[in-house]
């Protein structure tokens, strides 16, 4: 695959050039979307005193705002394979932007629910997966650490936009706020312009058909070749920077100018039937449940037991830092050859550890025992956050990668939305946060095992082919 870039000359290296761009944009998403996300809660207390609403029903927003976002990664996936990931985040950008604009108009709470719960959170869904999705067009051999890098605007957003949008609201009120939020989350437009799909030339016939057989027999056994890592979403056809066409590439479909064109393709999504992606959307179902529940109580848990305010949000600032160290380091580290055969397992071990966590978390009553907490939580979470695509990439295939982003994320929506009431309800039935933190570190414990057990059945599937193969060998011989 090497050479023949050379033989073109018109084609750009992976892992590096245009693509740190491409991490840059995505980066920039994840801020505009993620760390936005988080910062609406701080908007709760004026629009409780603005429209006379309890914090239940305030909290409302914030729960659509994540679902949304969620439930709707398919239509992302979906646009930008049709299209291009450049029109998704672009379209994505506009349709946010204007939900934050009508936001800092509405005169109701249930008009809030609407333009920022739901508008603003499709917005969200279809800049999301698809600027994912284009960083795996771009890096194959330090892909963790692309990921790493782009995932991190979620935690280096909220430690900045935070104090930020507390800012404004003191200084514009919460309507000057969301206008000024909007005009700041419009740049989604300017990071989709930037993300230039790549394509490879044409090349020998034979040579290429022998490659494409293999990304074929390699996709359906769940494996990643090096030669499928640029072909992760649809790519136009006008592109100006040419690349080779690889049958079996869901995202290089015959486009048919009918209106059936805009409804799914099964060859997009067969990888649902895989046995292995059907664990994992499994493990992702347990995670899910489990991974938001710390952020939302923690700092209630500490001040139940005697942590000072001010203390308390100490806490959910190491969270935040030690989020962005995890992305980072943890995406690097697994990009390091002798750990990026064992991606999979350190992703196992990231979830493990954060349930770990959890369970021991009521043993915890003072500030000096919850701020270790907060560290190995905050880390591993941007850990096991940075190796999401890369665990799917490699249990699907690259030129599936956008599809099965956009099946994850939607895997997130609902537990994203029931699990915090759960939660609440559980701390009114026992009077502690016990059971809360309990829940949290068993569904993270159970989405660790069944991994676990995916990664032992991949293994002896993988043995008994080579058994197979060397037993062929043999008799040939």
């Amino acid at each position: 695959m090497a050479d023949g870039k050379r033989r073109s000359g018109a084609v750009e290296p992976l892992d590096g050039g245009w693509g740190w761009v491409i991490v840059g944009c995505c980066f920039m998403v994840t801020v505009c979307t993620r760390a936005v996300t988080r910062c609406i809660s701080i908007f709760f207390v004026e629009f409780q005193a603005h429209f006379g609403a309890d914090y239940a029903a305030t909290a409302w927003i914030h729960s659509l705002v994540d679902c949304t976002t969620m439930l709707c990664a398919p239509v992302g996936s979906l646009v930008g394979n049709r299209w291009s990931c450049r029109v998704a985040v672009m379209l994505g950008g506009l349709l946010s932007s204007v939900g934050l604009l009508l936001s800092s108009f509405t005169t109701s709470l249930e008009l809030l629910y609407l333009t920022l719960g739901v508008l603003t959170g499709l917005g969200f869904a279809l800049c999301y997966t698809p600027a994912i999705a284009m960083v795996g067009c771009y890096f194959h051999h330090r892909r963790a650490l692309a990921f790493g890098i782009a995932m991190s605007g979620s935690g280096i957003g909220t430690f900045v936009l935070a104090p930020a949008v507390q800012m404004l609201i003191e200084l514009y009120s919460w309507r000057g706020a969301l206008l000024v939020l909007s005009a700041f989350v419009a740049n989604l437009c300017v990071c989709g312009a930037l993300l230039r799909p790549i394509r490879l030339q044409e090349g020998e016939g034979e040579e290429e058909g022998e490659e494409a057989e293999s990304v074929e027999e390699e996709k359906l056994g769940g494996l990643v070749s090096s030669k499928d890592a640029e072909l992760a979403v649809k790519l136009p056809k006008e592109s100006s920077v040419p690349l080779p066409q690889m049958p079996a590439n869901p995202a290089q479909l015959p486009r048919r100018r009918c209106f059936s064109s805009c409804f799914l393709s099964i060859d997009e999504y067969r990888f649902l039937l895989l046995p292995d992606f059907v664990g994992l959307a499994v493990s992702f179902l347990f995670l899910a449940s489990g991974c938001s529940l710390p952020f939302v109580y923690l700092v209630p848990y500490a001040l139940s037991v005697g942590v000072r305010h001010h203390q308390a949000a100490f806490l959910m600032s190491i969270l935040g830092v030690l989020d962005i160290v995890g992305n980072i380091t943890f995406g690097w580290l697994t990009d390091r050859r002798c750990l990026k055969p064992y991606r999979l397992a350190s992703y196992v071990l990231a979830v493990a550890m954060e349930g770990l966590c959890c369970l021991f978390t009521p043993l915890l009553r003072s500030f000096s025992l919850l701020v270790p907490f907060a560290v190995l939580y905050g880390y591993f979470d941007g850990a096991y956050v940075a190796l999401i695509p890369v665990v799917t990439a490699d249990v699907v295939g690259a030129p599936y990668l956008s599809s099965a982003l956009g099946v994850v994320y939607f895997l997130h929506a609902i537990p994203y939305l029931i699990s915090p009431p759960i939660g609440g309800w559980l701390v009114d039935v026992t009077g502690s946060y016990s059971a809360t933190f309990f829940l949290s570190g068993v569904s993270l414990l159970s989405s660790a095992v069944v991994l676990s057990a995916i990664t032992g059945i991949r293994h002896c599937r993988r043995r008994r082919r080579h058994r197979r193969l060397m037993l062929t060998a043999a008799a040939n011989r």
